[in-house]
């Protein structure tokens, strides 16, 4: 089943569940790709195989929202969006400990490390570096026991650049890892990253209206922040 929030001629947005690859992948595990090539298939009437253009992606384990394009240009037109920041992307994210400041922003340089799924905080003169901004805002912090010693927080981030593991990262090495995050935070009990993609903007570029979409995150982990 295809979670579809919108869907039109031109493009289509819909809800990413975690554990699923963003675009099509090497082996044969499940990936959105095939699943949105298999539901435009089934609602058409014959033809080829669909056109899928991946416009943003999300990693793995981490469930949101997204959009495809269904023509070469329109998805050429929302890449530009991604590219010139104009497409707004927003997370909620569970972290370890509680954030000196309730609003901040993170600026750092990150580097992919060769041959491993893995990037890390490196100064700003090191070759290969991108420069990684975003901001927070602190929503709620609990108590996280039994599932954590410590104090957890809500924070709703918005994604100022798009790094390889960028929350992930910035996060981490600013001593506020994300909880469940296995990679980033070893230590962690958790069996689910608390991480998802709950807001999407853009606007549309045929009919030029700008679009919102949000979503909440799910996972037993958020819903320790509901219940307060």
């Amino acid at each position: 089943m295809l979670d579809v929030f919108y869907e039109d001629p031109y493009l289509l947005v819909v809800k990413k569940p975690a554990g699923i690859e963003s675009q099509a992948g090497r082996s044969f595990e499940p990936d959105m790709v095939s699943r949105i090539r298999g539901h435009i298939h089934s609602a058409a009437a014959g033809g080829g195989e669909p056109y899928v253009g991946v416009i943003h992606r999300l990693d793995r384990p981490v469930a949101g929202i997204m959009v495809y394009g269904k023509e070469k240009k329109v998805s050429a037109a929302l890449s530009a969006q991604v590219r010139d920041g104009k497409m707004k992307k927003t997370y909620k994210a569970v972290v370890c400990g509680r954030p000196v400041d309730n609003v901040d922003n993170f600026v750092d340089y990150l580097l992919k490390c060769p041959g491993k799924n893995l990037s890390e905080i490196v100064d700003k003169g090191t070759p290969g570096a991108k420069r990684a901004e975003l901001r927070y805002r602190v929503s709620k912090t609990v108590d996280g026991r039994p599932e954590y010693p410590g104090e957890l927080t809500l924070v709703e981030i918005e994604l100022l650049t798009g790094r390889h593991h960028q929350i992930r990262v910035q996060f981490a090495g600013h001593g506020l890892p994300l909880y469940g995050d296995r990679r980033y935070n070893p230590g962690t009990s958790g069996d689910e990253l608390a991480l998802c993609a709950c807001g999407l903007t853009f606007r549309h570029p045929v009919t030029g209206r700008e679009m919102t979409f949000s979503m909440e995150p799910e996972g037993r982990i958020f819903e320790k922040f509901h219940s307060r």
